[in-house]
């Protein structure tokens, strides 16, 4: 008898005949001899309208009253898929995160899970009870209702998969693998049988919107077998494992494109030791990510530094901005919502060259400006501007031979 987790997303619970069908999925397992471990997401777009009208509300909700308004989106779906699998006559019990013991940091709407007691998991699953977990979501050491940020079911899954030692985790949504680019905006993109932690890491964290780059963090910190497949297909799916070499020889395995950040230049900053520092100490103060930076060349003594957040974060790195420009007797915060980051993936970068002079040579050609280049072992990232996102995408994406059908093995956990 193994464990299996199995994760349903927002859209593979969206209504009462997917509720069945993926508690039709669960009892299959089940069935089969598995004890099951299920996490469910909010369904449809519940989470947008309890932001919305918590907006309609006021204009600057308190961000525990809004973990503690969106928290109630799992609950509902955790309930009906308890119902749905009592209904095909087995057993079933649903829970909170704070139920089941997930204890966070205290970062409302943006916590990290800290550790899970998994006595009351453990308890179920040895009576043979479906465990049903709402993702998403745990409580702090006070035990306020914390979440997780977007896609936090994900990482509640894997972590639950992590620390119960379970064969595999199923993440199951309404696509039916990770493909090179994101097939709504390249329509030739192609699946992958197959692909690495780190890869799928940076895919996650550059605008892949498959999967959440924190559980990605604890699959690989575990060795957690995925399978990121379809909630209404019987197809196979895309395994996420670690790296092994015959990976290598594709060199770019995909490529995406986030429109989640904005950036910020502050102007004329006195050029000397310390400047940097006050800068982002500041910044991470308000636990705020930066993500790329660049600082010119110094002028009369004055440099410019330039730097990307998360959209959601920038009207509160604008204020931190202007209070260091003060700080500092920099001459001016700017700031432009309007870009788009586009990035190319492969572990097998680390032994293939001309990488990044072809990216450039095909944004050049579609004369597309970069502003901004961030580069790691496995990645070449392009800011640009937002309103040539896709045509950038589809171009590079054929430029790297990704348009292609290639022979696959097909990889089974």
């Amino acid at each position: 008898m193994g464990l299996i987790v199995q994760k349903f997303g927002g859209t593979s619970v969206a209504t009462a005949e997917r509720i069945n069908a993926a508690a039709k999925r669960v009892t299959d397992a089940y069935k089969a001899g598995n004890k099951v471990i299920v996490v469910v997401s909010a369904r449809g777009q519940t989470t947008d309208e309890l932001i919305d009208l918590a907006y309609e509300i006021t204009d600057n909700p308190s961000s525990r009253e809004m973990d503690m308004l969106m928290s109630t989106g799992e609950q509902i779906s955790v309930a009906l898929m308890a119902m749905a699998i009592h209904a095909l006559g087995f057993p079933a019990v649903s829970f909170t995160g704070g139920q089941v013991g997930i204890v966070t940091d205290s970062y409302h709407t943006k916590a990290r899970i800290r550790n899970i007691n998994t006595t009351r998991i453990q308890k179920e699953l040895d009576k043979g009870t479906i465990v049903i977990v709402a993702g998403f979501q745990g409580v702090d050491v006070n035990e306020n209702i914390t979440t997780l940020g977007r896609g936090g079911s994900d990482t509640t899954a894997v972590a639950l998969a992590a620390i119960m030692k379970a064969d595999r985790c199923d993440i199951y949504t309404d696509v039916d693998g990770i493909y090179t680019a994101d097939p709504r905006k390249v329509p030739c993109a192609r699946k992958l049988n197959r692909v690495s932690y780190d890869e799928i890491l940076e895919l996650a964290s550059l605008g892949a919107q498959v999967m959440h780059s924190r559980s990605i963090e604890f699959a690989k910190k575990y060795n957690v077998p995925l399978y990121v497949r379809s909630s209404f297909n019987n197809s196979e799916g895309t395994l996420i494992c670690k790296e092994v070499k015959e990976m290598e020889n594709i060199v770019v395995s995909g490529v995406a494109v986030s429109k989640d950040d904005a950036k910020i230049t502050i102007r004329g900053v006195p050029d000397v030791p310390g400047q940097a520092a006050k800068i982002f100490h500041d910044i991470a103060k308000k636990n705020i990510n930066v993500d790329m930076i660049i600082q010119n060349a110094s002028i009369e003594g004055r440099a410019d530094v330039t730097f990307t957040v998360p959209r959601s974060d920038l009207r509160m790195a604008l204020e931190t901005a202007e209070k260091i420009k003060k700080e500092l007797s920099a001459k001016e915060v700017l700031h432009d919502s309007k870009i788009a980051k586009l990035s190319v993936v492969g572990i097998g970068m680390r032994s293939h060259c001309g990488v990044a002079e072809k990216m450039f040579s095909v944004l050049a050609e579609e004369k597309i400006n970069i502003q901004m280049i961030s580069t790691s072992e496995i990645k070449i990232s392009c800011v640009i501007d937002e309103a040539h996102a896709e045509r950038a995408m589809r171009a590079v994406h054929t430029a790297f031979g990704l348009d292609k059908v290639e022979k696959e093995e097909v990889v089974k956990v």
